[in-house]
């Protein structure tokens, strides 16, 4: 029965708009009366919430439930974030590795018109985003190579999906110790991103700025603040144990 109503709430996963029963039914394949049951409960208990046409969205208990997630991580982090937007004016944000997504649990938005590819508790993949590049550039080999074994998908038409070409890019990211992509997400936006180090030695999470696509050329330019507030941020978190930390990556804490 648990699969059952995790089947449901992953649908919501990937739709943003709300669903009727019927559509439900369709995507998770369970039966209409087991479906409309579990869908009563999940309402019932708050981790759904039904508009004026009938049609499912997610509830307000389930939101404040995943805010607790990454929370230790986040609520540290937070200051430092908007620190390097007010020094930059540039979209900061924060992520973590979850599977083969960039997971962003911290992001401030600046006022420039940049179209905007995710959001705070979204995802992207790893390979066509900088802080994804980070993340990967610093795992180990197998975690890399298990990515390549699953397939690179494009985003857009930039992004960067031959294996052997990433990871050479890869190489140089650990050397150069950043990570930038141009246009491989969305249409004129690009990023720069750098490590956050753990106490214990891995990489804990990739800091990053987001701007237009004519700012490309001269990124580098915020490498010295990206460093500055990256290793504030170790710091500050050095007392957080890294189970911690990776605990937010999978639901199994993997």
């Amino acid at each position: 029965m648990t699969s059952k109503v995790l089947a449901i709430l992953e649908v919501f996963e990937m739709q943003l708009r709300p669903l009727s029963q019927g559509q439900i039914v369709e995507l998770t394949g369970l039966p209409q009366s087991t479906a409309h049951r579990l869908l009563s409960e999940l309402v019932a208990w708050g981790a759904l919430s039904r508009d004026d046409n009938g049609r499912y969205q997610v509830g307000m208990r389930l939101w404040e439930l995943g805010q607790h997630a990454g929370r230790q991580l986040r609520d540290i982090s937070r200051p430092f974030i908007q620190d390097l937007h007010s020094l930059t004016r540039e979209t900061a944000q924060l992520a973590i590795r979850d599977g083969s997504d960039a997971l962003y649990i911290e992001r401030v938005y600046s006022s420039k018109r940049v179209p905007r590819a995710s959001r705070v508790g979204g995802r992207l993949p790893l390979h066509a985003t900088a802080v994804g590049k980070v993340l990967l550039a610093y795992e180990e080999d197998w975690v890399r190579e298990a990515l390549f074994r699953q397939g690179l998908h494009a985003v857009s038409p930039h992004t960067h999906v031959d294996p052997a070409r990433l990871r050479d890019e890869l190489v140089t990211v650990k050397e150069q110790g950043f990570a930038t992509a141009a246009e491989e997400v969305r249409a004129g936006v690009c990023s720069i991103a750098v490590p956050v180090f753990h106490r214990d030695g891995p990489v804990g999470a990739g800091l990053g700025l987001v701007m237009a696509s004519a700012s490309s050329g001269n990124m580098t330019r915020h490498l010295p603040t990206l460093r500055g507030v990256s290793r504030q941020i170790e710091l500050a978190t050095a007392h957080v144990p890294l189970s911690t930390i990776l605990r937010v990556m999978t639901p199994g804490g993997a």
